[in-house]
């Protein structure tokens, strides 16, 4: 049987901000395009309008050592389908995204270390420092490795990769058929960012997944060493939205490249 049953589950924002749906809707179809080649397993969309959401119901089970393993394997296949350029958005869709309620832009972009400081770490960090969360000192260091990202420092040769995005633990369910996805901010990015969310938040298995993404993937050694470059986009969104403890936590990630 599978654990996405006949019955829906509706997400709704009544006062949802102008395709807040329908781009979610978009990136979880684009990310499910790899499905059918061994890809990571994405929650079905029923149904969408400008003020909700219909996706197939799931039922949660046990994590296991084998669905982690499968969804490192599966993760690297979905990367490994592309996008055309970083920060390019799901085929069907223009304009900004979301990752929860922030707005984030989806540009594309020649380099990953350009598109990854000015549309995913800078925007937050301004936030941040507006709101109070963020002091100037603390702004400045990140703002130094947002530097180093734009022109180039941390680039490698891998292409864009279809990330989901906002890959932290609680968009993770484990059924009884393995891992599904689900509330993705889709967008061509690097790979390493979706097990650096990870990583931040915690996963049932997590050197499992990794293990098993880095087979798959063929990544070069040292590549956890870059994890916390790949934590300052969801901790700077975290230091606008949710105050100076994560902030903190954003200024320490950021020592460590400048």
């Amino acid at each position: 049987m599978s654990s996405a049953s006949t019955a829906h589950h509706r997400k709704s924002w009544p006062s949802a901000p102008p395709g807040f749906y329908e781009v979610e809707a978009a990136g979880l179809r684009w990310l499910a395009e790899a499905q059918p080649l061994g890809g990571a397993r994405v929650v079905e969309v029923r149904d969408v309008a400008p003020d909700h959401i219909d996706l197939a119901r799931l039922h949660p089970a046990r994590p296991t050592p084998e669905a982690a393993e499968a969804l490192g394997r599966a993760l690297a296949v979905t990367h490994g389908m592309g996008a055309p350029a970083f920060g390019s958005p799901p085929p069907s869709w223009t304009g900004d995204s979301w990752i929860g309620r922030q707005p984030q832009r989806n540009d594309p972009t020649p380099t990953w270390g350009l598109f990854y400081a000015e549309q995913r770490v800078r925007p937050f960090v301004r936030r941040a420092v507006d709101r109070g969360h963020l002091d100037p000192d603390g702004a400045r260091i990140v703002d130094r490795v947002c530097d180093r990202l734009a022109a180039g420092d941390f680039d490698d040769d891998r292409p864009p990769a279809r990330v989901h995005g906002d890959l932290w633990s609680g968009n993770v369910l484990f059924t009884r058929d393995g891992a599904v996805l689900i509330d993705p901010a889709a967008h061509g990015g690097h790979g390493l960012t979706d097990l650096a969310m990870l990583a931040l938040f915690g996963c049932p298995g997590l050197d499992l997944i990794g293990a098993a993404y880095e087979q798959v993937a063929g990544l070069t050694p040292g590549w956890r060493a870059l994890i916390e470059l790949h934590q300052l986009h969801p901790l700077a969104t975290h230091a606008s939205s949710h105050g100076p403890a994560y902030a903190a936590q954003l200024v320490d990630a950021a020592r460590a490249f400048v």
